[in-house]
C-alpha cells in the first residue's frame, strides 16, 4: 500500500485491537505476508495518525502534507514497535507520529535558519502565550507573565517571541503597514561608494606618508583644498608644468606601490 492513502473514518470506535497482529508480525520472516500484514496494521492505525496530523494545521503547510509526514511516522513506529517490551502500539506511536512532525517543521519550514535551542524557546513561548490568552481576558500576555509560566527569563521570552517571525519571511514586494504602497524592498538599501572611497584611503595612507613634504603638500593642496595647478604654482613659487609633473610623479609613484602591495 501507499503510506500516503487515507481512509475517511475510523472503523473503530477506539484504537484496533492489533496486539494479535503485532505478535504475529514479529514472528513473521521477511515475504509476502509479512508485507501485507504490516500494510494492514498501518491502514488501521492510519486515522490515528490523521488526528495527530490535524494538530499541527494553521502552521504554514497543507493538510495534505501534514498527513503524509504522519503516515511516515507510523510506518516508523510499525516497523519498530517491539510487543514485549510490554506497552501498547498506541504509546508508542504516538510520541513517534508526533515526533516525526515536529522534526519536519523544524528541518523544513522554518525560512530562516535559527539554532535548536531558539526554535525550542520559540515553542515553549507559543504555548505559553496561547495558555495565557485563555486567562487574561483576551489580551495578550506580557514578557514577565510568559517569562513566570515558563521559568525563563525575561531576555528568553523575547528571544522567542523574535523568532515567531522567522517562520515564514515577507516577500520584497509587500507593502509595509501605514505606507501608501511603500515596499519592503524599497526600504533596503544599496552599496555605499563611500565605504570604497575609505578603504582606499586607508591602503594609500602609508604610500602617501613616504612621500616627500612638498608632494604630499601639492597633493593636499589638489584634492582636499580644491585649488588649481595654477594656484599651488603660484603659492609654491614654482611653475604649473613643475606642479603638473610633480603630480603625474605621485600618481606613477602610488600606483606602483599599491599593484606591489597588493601582488
Amino acid at each position: 500500500m501507499s503510506v500516503t492513502s487515507r481512509t475517511n473514518q475510523h472503523p473503530h470506535d477506539d484504537a484496533p485491537d492489533t496486539a494479535a497482529d503485532f505478535d504475529r508480525l514479529r514472528r513473521l520472516p521477511d515475504g509476502a505476508e509479512r508485507e501485507n500484514l504490516r500494510d494492514d496494521l498501518v491502514r488501521a492505525w492510519l486515522p490515528m495518525a490523521e488526528r495527530i496530523a490535524i494538530r499541527f494545521r494553521g502552521r504554514g503547510e497543507s493538510l495534505e502534507d501534514l498527513y503524509q509526514v504522519a503516515a511516515l511516522g507510523l510506518v516508523k513506529a510499525v516497523d519498530h514497535y517491539d510487543p514485549e517490551r510490554g506497552h501498547a502500539f498506541e504509546a508508542y506511536a504516538v510520541p513517534t507520529v508526533t515526533g516525526e512532525l515536529k522534526r519536519h517543521f523544524r528541518d523544513h519550514m522554518w525560512t530562516l535558519h535559527v539554532p535548536r535551542r531558539v526554535q525550542e524557546l520559540r515553542n515553549r513561548v507559543r504555548r505559553a502565550a496561547k495558555e495565557l490568552s485563555q486567562t487574561t481576558t483576551g489580551r495578550a500576555p506580557t514578557v514577565t507573565e510568559i517569562a513566570r509560566h515558563t521559568d525563563l527569563t525575561e531576555s528568553e521570552v523575547r528571544t522567542g517571541l523574535e523568532a515567531l517571525d522567522c517562520f515564514s519571511a515577507l516577500s520584497l514586494d509587500a507593502e509595509l503597514p501605514g505606507t501608501d504602497g511603500y515596499a519592503l524592498g524599497d526600504a533596503i538599501g544599496g552599496p555605499d561608494p563611500g565605504f570604497e572611497l575609505v578603504v582606499d584611503r586607508v591602503a594609500v595612507r602609508p604610500c602617501l606618508q613616504a612621500l616627500p613634504e612638498r608632494e604630499r603638500t601639492i597633493l593636499y593642496l589638489r584634492f582636499f583644498q580644491g585649488m588649481t595647478q595654477s594656484s599651488i604654482a603660484e603659492q609654491l613659487g614654482i611653475s604649473q608644468m613643475h606642479v603638473s609633473r610633480l603630480l603625474s610623479g605621485c600618481f606613477a609613484h602610488l600606483r606602483e606601490e599599491l599593484l606591489a602591495e597588493a601582488g
